[in-house]
């Protein structure tokens, strides 16, 4: 099969926002590998950053892979040696740190998107969103339950208590979502800081026809004049379009950070 490279774009921004007084999360751009990653750290003060910096530290030792499959089997197992590394200094510290962790994986035309948590992926495609990611929180457990509503989610007491991260157990659980990567993709990585705020609608309408950097930066803005109650990340990837109209393979190399 002939294929041709697509060129990608990325860009991320973090910021603790206006009342947290540190900013807890992580984030990782690395387009020459094909990995994407957010993570929003937890257990106080000089704890949450540990595990998301742990996170990220890790993930950022991947290297080059040899194809998707092999990418992924790297990703899985800088990830087990984060978790390993944040549950020694829970145990040494005598108490429980974790995080979130949201990964887009692009590679040979493919991506898979990875997460434990409540970060989230969003995909934009043909001018439309969707969630890949499903939230792992209380919250979401009882709206698939039917218990209660979207809308009341959005303010029951406990919306933000998550069910799964990194570091908080021996045993990583983490989903995945994988498909084929088309021309005009956008992908969206953020932590929770963002969508407190800002409306998936919102999300779309600031990044179709912006670069990345003016997309992360938008939608920044919009959560500090909104009160920025949390610390917020963004990572937005734009793959542009094929050539030639020949099939599509996403060039890690000629992206741009």
């Amino acid at each position: 099969m002939n294929t041709v490279a697509l060129p990608i774009e990325s860009f991320g921004v973090s910021h603790k926002g206006l009342v947290r007084e540190l900013n807890e999360d992580s984030y990782l751009v690395e387009p020459q590998t094909g990995l994407w990653v957010v993570a929003d750290g937890m257990g106080g003060h000089d704890a949450g950053e540990v595990a998301s910096a742990s996170i990220v530290d890790h993930l950022a030792t991947i290297g080059i892979a040899s194809s998707a499959p092999d990418l992924r089997a790297r990703f899985e197992d800088r990830l087990s040696r984060a978790n390993a590394e944040i549950r020694g200094i829970a145990e040494s510290r005598g108490i429980t740190i974790g995080s979130t962790v949201a990964a887009l994986l692009a590679m040979d035309g493919r991506f898979a998107c990875l997460w434990a948590g409540d970060s989230r992926v969003y995909l934009i495609r043909n001018a439309s969103i969707s969630q890949i990611s499903r939230d792992h929180t209380e919250v979401q457990e009882l709206i698939d339950r039917g218990i209660i509503s979207a809308a009341e989610a959005r303010t029951w007491p406990r919306r933000n208590v998550i069910t799964q991260a990194i570091g908080v157990s021996d045993e990583i659980v983490i989903d995945f979502q994988q498909g084929e990567i088309m021309p005009g993709d956008i992908f969206v990585l953020s932590t929770d800081g963002l969508t407190a705020h800002v409306t998936d609608a919102e999300i779309e309408a600031a990044t179709v026809s912006a670069t990345p950097q003016a997309a992360c930066e938008n939608l920044l803005d919009m959560v500090l004049a909104r009160g920025g109650t949390d610390n917020v990340t963004i990572v937005l990837v734009k793959i542009g379009e094929r050539r030639d109209g020949q099939s599509p393979r996403p060039d890690p190399h000629r992206a741009e950070a």
